[in-house]
Parts: structure tokens; C-alpha cells; sequence
């Protein structure tokens, strides 16, 4: 069986220029994570076999979060330094014996598959290469007085971006050298695979694949995801369980204790469910029994995260992106409003989207009807999401 290629994607980093709001890579832009986009390509990608993440000691739970549904390895810590965190991860992947790496930044977001696929070509051909793109303007270097020393050929400049591509077992001994040795100031790895004697080519760039730095430019790719987004669709959902034997209710992925159960095949959260069909109904695909009918064994007390997981993953796979989830609980118990900061963030967690993106509200029938009766919970919910424009409406 041949070796595996893996990728590592850096995480680690506090990205301070980025503005408040925590870690840019654990920010949203385009309704998703950071971190979320620029793991998806290659988890996604017929050429890796491995992906390895790495991120920051304190950020486990957050990644862990924003990592959801995606096929990675175990997080590791990273490092003080870009390099360390690199470092950390390859010391990861070393028992697997990969042949080749590629080294990327969660920074990094709009990676295409086409660069993944040239990367995996270079470390092939040449044992090292990044991807580079031509300089459009002319570069100065300067003194630290800011005037201009030298004005050099931009011919022969470019500028790097990464997946950087090697073959592991020299980049792994190259990161161990530079650690014996007390180095630990070079930016990326082709630098360092550089001072270790290696020789670096480069292969085709992409302009797209842009590192997020500043709060400008979170600003620009969210109206550039906006405007190829112009298909705005709202889908609602329904749904209805009777209580039951129990000690406790799941609502919008929340355990309540309580005095009674909800009947149904899978878990019975009624207010998942009707988010599901919100997302189905949007996209015109159907509702949650036809694609996860009540008489099929599988389903039989599954959770139903995994629903809502599913239908987010439907609209994304068509290059959607939801845009909003709201959700209104018909009860009269248990009470909803202790627990509404809690489903919130769960429903957030499970679609991958910010919190502000959900809204959960409660309310009662005025002791009407069944849900008055104490019988059982409803709860109503739209969905709002955008797709990219067809003419047709056909799925792009």
C-alpha cells in the first residue's frame, strides 16, 4: 500500500491585525469559519489522505467546534512561533510515515483544488515548491528612515502563498535540525527547507487564494460571497412530538430534565426537525422523512444533529451558505428561556455558523389545544439561505 500524502493546516496563530472578535481564523466570513473553509478543500480532495490540524493550546474546544463534520486527525497543540506549530505537526504525522506534506494556513480560506492538485504534482517532481504568483507592481526596499535603497527587477519577484509541498521526510529533519539549532525565526517553510539546502521550485498561484490579515479584508470577501450568492431562499418547517415515558426532553440539541420523555423514532427534538425541513423546504429537496425515513432501524433514537448536519451539508454541497435559522418552540413546559442561550449555540455549532445567524423564541397557546394540554411540543422554523444564481433555479 503506498504512503500516505497529508496535509497540515497551521490554526494556531492569534491574528491580531485582524480587529476584535477573537482568532481570525475562528471567525466567519460567507456565513462559515475561517478555519471550516480552508479545511474543506483538502478533507475533500482525492489526493490527501491525511489531514493533520494544529491550533493553539486554548483553542481545542473552539476548533473541535468549528471543525464539525470534517474528516481530520486529532488537533495538536502548536508552538510560540508559525514554525514551532509546523513543527508540531509533523511530529504528528511522523508514525504515519507520509511521503509527502503539504503545509497550509487556516489563514488561507479560499484554497482551490487546483492549487491543492498542483501542490501534490510538485512534491512529486521536485521534493519542495510553493505555490507563487507574479508581482504586478513595482516593489522599493527601503531604510528605516523609509527612503528607497534599490528599486529590484520585479521580473524575478513573486509572492509566495502556501499549500507549500515537500517530501516529509526531508522537511520533518530540516524542522528538527533548525530546532536543535536554536532557529526558529523563519516565516515559512520554504525558508527554512532553504537554509537546510534544499532546493525550492514554484508552481502556479492563485490570486484567490488571499491570506486574511486586516479587517478590510474580511470586508471584501464577505461582499464578494454576497454578490455570487444573489439566490435568497426561505424555507420553513413543522414539526410535532407527543410526550411520552421519560426523565428529560432534547430540544434544539439541548437535554432539559424533565418530568416526561419525547416519543419519536430518533430523539424526537422537535425543534431540530422543523429547522431541517426549513433547510429541505428552502432548497426544494424534499423533507426529513424522505431522507431519513421513520421506519428504517438505523434511525431509531439517533440524534438529531446529525439531521441538521446533513441538510446544512446538502445547501453547502450546491455552494450555498445559510444565512439565518430561526426556530419558535409551542409549549407550556418545560420552560425554554433558561435554555435559549444554550440552543442557540448548539444550533450554531451544528451548522457552522455564527450564533448571531440563530434565533430561538417560545411561546405558549394560551392553554389551547394540545400543546395547552401539556400533550406534547411543536416548533415552527425558517430557514434563510443563499445560493448561487442559475437562471433556472437548477442546482448550479
Amino acid at each position: 500500500m503506498p504512503s500516505p500524502t497529508a496535509a497540515i493546516i497551521v490554526a494556531a496563530g492569534r491574528g491580531l491585525r485582524a480587529g476584535p472578535g477573537g482568532p481570525k481564523q475562528f471567525r466567519f466570513v460567507g456565513g462559515r469559519s475561517v478555519v471550516a473553509r480552508a479545511l474543506d478543500p483538502f478533507c475533500n480532495h482525492s489526493g490527501i489522505d491525511l489531514v493533520q490540524p494544529v491550533c493553539a493550546d486554548d483553542d481545542h474546544d473552539t476548533f473541535a467546534a468549528a471543525a464539525r463534520g470534517l474528516a481530520v486527525l486529532p488537533a495538536v497543540s502548536g508552538g510560540a512561533t508559525r514554525q514551532d506549530s509546523v513543527r508540531a505537526g509533523l511530529e504528528a504525522l511522523a508514525p504515519r510515515a507520509p511521503s509527502f506534506v503539504l503545509v497550509h494556513d487556516a489563514a488561507r480560506p479560499f484554497v482551490s483544488a487546483g492549487v491543492i492538485s498542483r501542490a501534490i504534482e510538485a512534491a512529486r517532481a521536485h521534493g519542495a515548491a510553493v505555490p507563487a504568483i507574479a508581482v504586478a507592481d513595482t516593489i522599493k526596499v527601503v531604510d528605516a528612515a523609509g527612503y528607497v535603497t534599490a528599486t529590484p527587477d520585479r521580473a524575478h519577484l513573486r509572492i509566495a502563498q502556501t499549500p507549500q509541498a515537500f517530501a516529509f521526510a526531508p522537511l520533518i529533519e530540516a524542522h528538527r535540525r533548525a530546532a536543535r539549532e536554536g532557529r526558529h525565526d523563519f516565516t515559512d517553510d520554504a525558508a527554512l527547507a532553504e537554509w537546510a539546502g534544499l532546493t525550492v521550485a514554484t508552481f502556479e498561484g492563485d490570486a484567490a487564494n488571499m491570506k486574511l490579515t486586516t479587517p478590510e479584508d474580511f470586508a471584501r470577501e464577505e461582499a464578494r460571497i454576497g454578490a455570487g450568492l444573489g439566490d435568497i431562499r426561505t424555507g420553513s418547517g413543522f414539526d410535532v412530538h407527543a410526550f411520552g415515558p421519560g426523565d428529560h426532553v432534547m430540544l434544539c440539541g439541548v437535554r432539559i430534565a424533565h418530568g416526561l420523555g419525547l416519543a419519536g423514532h430518533s430523539d424526537a427534538d422537535a425543534g431540530l426537525h422543523a429547522l431541517v425541513d426549513a433547510i429541505l423546504g428552502a432548497l426544494a429537496d424534499g423533507d426529513i422523512g424522505a431522507h431519513f425515513p421513520p421506519g428504517d432501524p438505523q434511525w431509531k433514537g439517533a440524534a438529531s444533529e446529525r439531521f441538521l448536519a446533513y441538510a446544512v451539508e446538502r445547501a453547502r454541497a450546491r455552494g450555498g451558505m445559510i444565512a439565518h435559522l430561526d426556530v419558535t418552540l409551542i409549549c407550556e413546559a418545560p420552560k425554554i428561556g433558561p435554555h435559549r442561550d444554550a440552543m442557540r449555540a448548539r444550533i450554531a455549532a451544528i451548522a457552522g455558523i455564527a450564533e448571531n445567524r440563530v434565533a430561538v423564541k417560545a411561546t405558549t397557546t394560551e392553554r389551547l389545544g394540545f400543546t395547552g394540554r401539556g400533550e406534547g411540543i411543536a416548533a415552527m422554523a425558517t430557514a434563510t439561505i443563499r445560493l448561487p444564481w442559475t437562471s433556472d433555479g437548477a442546482p448550479a
